[in-house]
């Protein structure tokens, strides 16, 4: 039973400590910020491209829109704990993470998602 116990803590410690060692390559404090991490190649990715672009542009100056290929990076992939492409991550001003999406995310609700970042105190 310890263990078990024990080869649990140290995996949760060690996937916690990638994954925040992760974010801080790509999240700054005091920006909201949403990273798609996905592949150019792959098609659900290639719809969002797109999206990202257009969320990226009304929002410069406000929010970092960060794309990262999953498929050149996969060493990135395992550090954010991605199980599947597109994901996308939401991380508050404090560089929180917030929400995930998996999957194709229309603008609408990217900015929606953004907006109530955007508006945390």
């Amino acid at each position: 039973m310890f263990k078990r116990f024990a080869m649990v803590f140290i995996l949760s410690f060690l996937f916690i400590g990638s994954a925040d060692a992760a974010t801080s390559d790509y999240v700054e404090n005091n920006v909201v910020t949403v990273i798609d991490l996905g592949a150019t190649s792959c098609i659900p990715c290639k719809m969002m491209a797109p999206v990202l672009e257009k969320v990226k542009a009304d929002y410069a100056g406000k929010a970092a829109v960060v794309f990262i290929d999953v498929w050149k990076n996969p060493e990135v992939g395992k550090e954010f704990g991605i199980q599947s492409i597109p994901t996308q991550i939401f991380y508050n001003k404090k560089g929180v993470e917030t929400q995930r999406h998996q999957g194709f995310l229309d603008e609408e609700s990217m900015k929606t998602i953004l907006d109530q970042l955007l508006s945390e105190k």
